[in-house]
């Protein structure tokens, strides 16, 4: 290097300084402030503090998801992101293996792009689950790459298929314990039948559990959250050839404009589980809100904002969370899809544009933030949790609490409306039996802002605790027992 020319010089420091930059680059659009969002929200409550975010390394466990899709056809771009998936505190990801990205030459796998993602999470504290979804066109019969007639048609498709995943679960059996089969089959765009759907899970499960006998797989990946009948179709066929406890879920994804909608067809959905199987779960496995108007895609032509997505995504993950269901955001970034003109999916954490730019975290990237901070491995749900309010409105409420102390949680919103852009609120009593608090306090998830509850603002007789004149509006917060909280103080 000393042999070099001046120019020569400045352009290796030229080079070192661009090289320092980007590694600092990092998630240098998060807004840590105790203010890093703002809202119309008025409360008469005094404001103590806001909630601390954590970052993955420092959370154990949690049953929370973000979706890292359509990796395998370049709709993201994992780098542009992958910064701000640890400050986030979301424990795992979901994504695609794609099959068609790792083998472009027959028989020749090339892991670098699924390398680059896997060793990313595990080394930041991320639990990669990975699905192998979808076909492989170099192949005749081979399927497709995207949900149109994706699945394999020819014994030959099959038989590369089945090489595909060998290779796939050998190669990543140390960093990866769950895994998924095939995305939303029941989708009317692939029209595979209930009983196709099942046998491929067989032979991807086998194939699965011979090279990694203690993995985890989710079973179906359904579109639908109603659709009992291609369930039971399809759990007929497991059950049948006694291949049911190759799965430890099933897995769904549920849109609907209000999120509690869902939640009869969920109940549903557990009814038929159970005829089957008293162990397998659910598991909520995409869902999530747009922040825009968007003329397609799941939960279009409607005048989404950055405020009513965020509301939704906490209305959808907690109320999973408290129905005891592993639960899902999608997504970590707004998704370019393909076309002529090319369409932003805009259901992402972080704002994007059509070049795959971050461009800055939406409201819901610090709402759900917010939300892993505190919905770790640490909680629990209380066992047969009864509350009552005075809410003149639909309400959500479920009850948690601190395993090492007991001290509890409980969230509440107002939930009979699609979430909107207003944070009028409306004042409740709540009582809950079998409490355990010392010191309440009333935190708005959104904002992470925690407000003190005075001592006129709740009574204690015996385990039974009573609050009055809660705010409650269409967007999830919590009284809890400050101890439970990592927060900065006012």
């Amino acid at each position: 290097m000393n042999n070099l020319p001046k120019n020569g010089l400045r352009l290796r420091f030229a080079l070192a300084c661009v090289c320092l930059w980007s590694s600092q680059i990092n998630a240098q659009f998060i807004d840590t402030s105790d203010d890093r969002v703002k809202t119309p929200l008025s409360i008469n409550l005094k404001p103590i503090g806001t909630l601390k975010p954590r970052s993955t390394k420092d959370i154990e466990s949690s049953r929370i998801t973000v979706g890292c899709e359509t990796l395998d056809r370049d709709f993201t771009d994992f780098n542009a992101y992958k910064a701000y998936l640890p400050p986030l505190g979301v424990k795992k990801i979901r994504l695609q293996a794609g099959w068609a990205k790792c083998e472009k030459v027959r028989g020749q796998y090339d892991w670098a792009w699924l390398d680059n993602i896997i060793n990313f999470a595990v080394a930041n504290g991320l639990e990669p689950w990975l699905e192998t979804s979808y076909g492989n066109p170099i192949y005749e019969g081979g399927g497709r790459t995207g949900l149109l007639n994706s699945l394999m048609t020819s014994p030959e498709g099959y038989a590369a298929y089945d090489r595909w995943v060998e290779a796939l679960v050998t190669r990543y059996k140390d960093r990866v314990t769950e895994w998924e089969i095939w995305n939303e089959p029941d989708h009317p765009m692939q029209k595979i039948t209930a009983e196709t759907t099942a046998e491929l899970n067989i032979r991807t499960a086998d194939i699965i559990k011979r090279i990694q006998p203690d993995a985890k797989i989710a079973a179906l990946a359904l579109a639908s959250h109603t659709d009992t009948v291609y369930l039971d179709r399809a759990l007929k066929v497991l059950a049948e050839r006694n291949k049911l406890d190759l799965f430890t879920w099933v897995s769904y994804h549920s849109y609907a404009f209000r999120p509690e909608q869902s939640y009869r067809g969920v109940a549903a959905f557990k009814r038929t589980l159970a005829k089957y199987s008293p162990k397998l779960l659910l598991r909520q496995g995409e869902n999530g809100a747009p922040s825009g108007y968007i003329p397609s895609y799941a939960l279009d032509k409607y005048y989404w904002t950055e405020y009513s997505q965020a509301k939704y995504d906490l209305r959808r993950l907690l109320g999973d969370l408290g129905r005891d269901i592993e639960t899902s955001v999608f997504t970590i970034i707004d998704i370019r899809y393909g076309g002529d003109p090319p369409v932003l999916n805009m259901k992402g954490l972080i704002q994007s544009d059509l070049d795959k730019t971050v461009i800055r975290p939406k409201v819901a990237y610090y709402a759900v933030q917010n939300l892993a901070s505190v919905f770790d491995n640490r909680l629990e749900l209380v066992p047969n949790f009864r509350a009552t309010t005075t809410a003149k409105e639909s309400v959500s409420i479920f009850g948690y609490q601190h395993k090492a102390g007991k001290k509890q949680l409980v969230t509440v919103w107002l939930d009979g409306k699609t979430p909107n852009n207003l944070f009028q609120t409306t004042p409740i009593d709540i009582t809950i039996e079998n409490g355990n608090f010392d010191k309440p306090v009333w935190v708005d998830l959104m904002t992470g802002k925690v407000y003190d509850i005075p001592k006129n603002g709740w009574s204690k007789t015996g385990t039974t605790y009573s609050f009055r004149n809660v705010p409650v509006y269409d967007s999830p917060a919590l009284i809890a027992d400050a101890s439970i909280l990592t927060m900065s103080e006012k």
